[in-house]
């Protein structure tokens, strides 16, 4: 409550400073005034930076070795080290709880429970995951997503594309608040069906709300709802990039030199420093383990009265100690889905591969929107959303920069590249394979590397993969404070341990 509460008051000040442009500031290349009705109502804005939304860490970006630094002993070959750039992003501080994807679900049998209800239906998670031909595991069933007890612990049985869709919904719900926090909406609790507030619908003009007081309208005195041009409303929550995630669990801004900050004094195989997995420094921690892994056949937590890690299935979310940007559970607890679409070659491509070394993904599937004969987005759909349609490979053709609006097999797959996955035949690899980066309660060490992949197709569940959102950075990469870069600190002290 206290972040949240600590939110709504940045973004709140954030946007009272939006239309705070000095009075009579001129164009320097026209002399025309800004922020005068009398001079047409152009307007200028005082932006102070993109407010941090709910749970979210600002990740600065940087140059890194992406792929696996450890020895391959599976023998994939499918994470080979390049040196890569990702730009500044955020990332939640936790993965996303049991607790928050009920929110979630609450929400939509609020609003299409009654026109809609398979829109719930097809958001629940597959608590059926935990079942087992040779184990008990029918408690989880039950008590896992549902019960109080574990409110705080990761969500899982959830699939690609239901976690893609929760990242749409929270976009809403947080710009949404944003809105009623400025004081430009009312808070609506009784939406029901496509009249909910959408983001795109709203700035669209198609979505209008229980209106409070709009912003006023600099060109005709009048009063007007909040535009994307304002820098009101965050960015889309979405799951992180392959690239982005690896960047976030590395954290080697802890391994800044404190005399020259543009080097890198050490690598790591973990989200840590060193090889071991256990804490090193000398106090009452040393000797803990710093992940919540499987250390061998039947080992999932040590014995009793002194466990390795205290959880023999998923712990809480805020477990063990954060990594250098204070992410938790980077390494362990559960796997986590990304963005991108698995092919064994992403890391390092066959040809041109210093033409994909800045935010690398595999995934692209281009789209516009719908748009009427006057160019305006047609009517939303039934559930409150705008209407997209694939980009034709025939309106790019002449363009330099990409040719195809579909491109989840470019260089990998198609026929440029002259690779064929049969699925069902000679591979498991499609293009709903998807990428899953962490390890798990359920894994051995070799998994918790940031470095390691694996996959797994997009509608599919498992007990042991969640997922947490991502959001990107409009603006300085460094963050609103200074202009001239931030200043982080490594951290030294874990946090408390869920058992004594």
């Amino acid at each position: 409550m206290k972040k949240l509460l600590q939110f709504g008051l940045l973004a709140t000040t954030a946007v009272l400073l939006l239309s705070a442009c000095s009075s009579g500031e001129r164009s320097a290349t026209t002399g025309w005034k800004y922020n005068d009705q009398k001079w047409g109502g152009f307007e200028k804005l005082n932006y102070e930076g993109q407010a941090t939304g709910p749970n979210l860490v600002l990740i600065p970006g940087g140059t890194f070795t992406m792929g696996n630094l450890q020895e391959d002993v599976m023998f994939q070959w499918n994470a080979i080290p390049r040196r890569v750039t990702v730009s500044s992003f955020y990332m939640d501080e936790t993965e996303v709880a049991n607790i928050d994807y009920r929110e979630y679900l609450h929400w939509l049998k609020r609003v299409f429970g009654e026109t809609y209800p398979e829109v719930w239906l097809d958001a629940l998670p597959d608590t059926l995951v935990w079942r087992e031909e040779l184990a008990y595991n029918e408690p989880f069933v039950e008590t896992y997503f549902r019960h109080p007890a574990y409110d705080d612990y990761p969500v899982v049985g959830v699939t690609w594309i239901q976690a893609n869709n929760y990242c749409k919904w929270r976009t809403d719900r947080v710009n949404e608040m944003i809105l009623i926090e400025r004081g430009i909406l009312n808070p609506n609790p009784e939406q029901r069906g496509e009249d909910n507030f959408n983001t795109e619908a709203y700035l669209a003009r198609q979505y209008e709300g229980n209106v409070r007081k709009n912003l006023k309208d600099l060109q005709t005195g009048g009063e007007r709802p909040v535009r994307f041009e304002d820098g009101i409303l965050l960015p889309d929550y979405r799951l992180p990039t392959e690239a982005e995630w690896e960047y976030a669990a590395l954290g080697l801004v802890g391994n800044l030199a404190q005399e020259e900050n543009n080097i890198i004094t050490d690598q790591r195989i973990y989200p840590w420093n060193g090889r071991s997995l256990r804490y090193q420094q000398r106090n009452k921690y040393q000797g803990q383990f710093l992940a919540n892994f499987k250390r061998g056949g039947g080992d999932y937590m040590g014995i009793a009265g002194h466990p390795n890690d205290a959880a023999h299935i998923p712990a809480p979310v805020r477990s063990y100690m954060p990594n250098d940007f204070g992410l938790y559970n980077m390494a362990g607890n559960v796997n986590e889905w990304t963005a991108d679409v698995y092919r064994p070659l992403t890391p390092v491509t066959l040809r041109d591969v210093e033409d994909h070394d800045l935010n690398p993904f595999r995934g692209n599937r281009f789209q516009t929107k719908v748009l009427d004969e006057d160019g305006r987005p047609v009517e939303k759909d039934s559930l409150g959303r705008l209407r997209y349609r694939d980009i034709e490979d025939d309106e790019v053709a002449d363009r330099e920069n990409y040719k195809r609006g579909y491109l989840y097999d470019y260089l990998d797959g198609d026929e440029q590249s002259e690779a064929y996955y049969d699925y069902g035949k000679s591979t498991l690899i499609s293009d709903k394979a998807r990428v899953i980066k962490g390890g798990s309660w359920r894994d051995r060490a070799y998994w918790l590397s940031p470095g390691t992949r694996r996959f797994m197709e997009e509608d599919k569940a498992s007990r042991d993969v969640g997922f947490r959102c991502a959001m990107t950075r409009t603006g300085s990469p460094t963050g609103n404070n200074d202009a001239g870069g931030l200043t982080f600190k490594t951290r030294t002290r874990p946090v408390k341990r869920r058992y004594k």
